[in-house]
């Protein structure tokens, strides 16, 4: 049997352990010991696993109380931790030829909510509340962004901010990329000024027009996105909504891309 998916392996621990900010040591009053990150890392991936709520956290697997990786999670995600370890895992596979720019495939189904921040009243859900993870991948389905935003945000708006959102990758000589050949989306997306923007950054639109019969063979090279969803639910923490606090959600989504691209390294070897 594997390891458990919660387990930080040595490999995303290298990875990860020189962007973690450090904490001061109080020499006069030191207080209790602080829980190693690796372990408090390990908790915040059992609540991303198994979707587990923070108060029921089992501490007696070491991972500290479920406040702790609740306040670690929040101070990671403010440093900018994961973010700098999705560069860091994009430039590696850039470096290794493994990231198809010749097409980026955008989505942005609509998810259920309990509450929270950057939700709002779906307009095809009889107004419940809801919000919307916009997802670009390259088109092996690695995605270098996601968006989060209300349930009542139109597809489209968010088209060039998912583009804007592709950090600059490194991993090969010249001038970091950020910036795919073309980019692929369903009749969501189908408005003719965004396709000029598009255009204007010298990037081909083949986005599906309305009213026109299916098997335009756009689904040929979307389906890359809709499977990289498909990854995302199976961190149960992201199949329902239950953070209150939108940054708590985008920093689990920021973690979940991580390990979807860390998986991708690893096929390298």
């Amino acid at each position: 049997m594997g390891a458990s998916p919660w387990i930080v392996s040595d490999d995303l621990w290298e990875r990860i352990e020189p962007l973690l900010p450090k904490r001061e040591r109080r020499f006069r009053y030191p207080g209790r010991k602080p829980v190693p990150d690796r372990q408090v890392l390990c908790g915040i991936l059992f609540v991303l696993h198994t979707g587990i709520q923070w108060e029921h956290l089992p501490q007696e697997l070491g991972f500290g109380s479920g406040m702790t990786c609740w306040r670690r999670l929040r101070d990671w995600n403010e440093a900018g931790v994961w973010q700098q370890l999705h560069e860091v895992l994009l430039a590696e596979l850039n470096a290794a030829a493994r990231l198809d720019w010749s097409r980026a495939v955008v989505d942005s189904p609509r998810q259920s909510v309990k509450r929270g921040l950057q939700t709002g009243p779906s307009p095809v859900d009889r107004g419940r509340a809801g919000s919307k993870r916009h997802l670009i991948t390259d088109g092996h389905g690695t995605p270098p962004a996601v968006i989060l935003t209300g349930g009542n945000r139109n597809d489209v708006t968010q088209l060039m901010p998912l583009l804007d959102a592709i950090p600059p990758v490194r991993g090969r000589p010249g001038r970091p990329r950020r910036k795919p050949q073309s980019v692929f989306a369903d009749r969501g997306y189908d408005h003719d000024i965004y396709r000029d923007q598009v255009r204007a950054r010298q990037i081909i639109p083949a986005i599906a027009r309305r009213r026109t019969p299916h098997g335009s063979g756009l689904g040929t090279y979307r389906w890359v996105v809709e499977r990289t969803f498909a990854w995302l639910h199976g961190f149960k923490r992201l199949r329902v909504r239950w953070e209150r606090r939108a940054d708590i959600h985008e920093a689990f989504l920021a973690l979940a891309c991580c390990l979807i691209t860390h998986r991708q390294v690893l096929s390298l070897t």
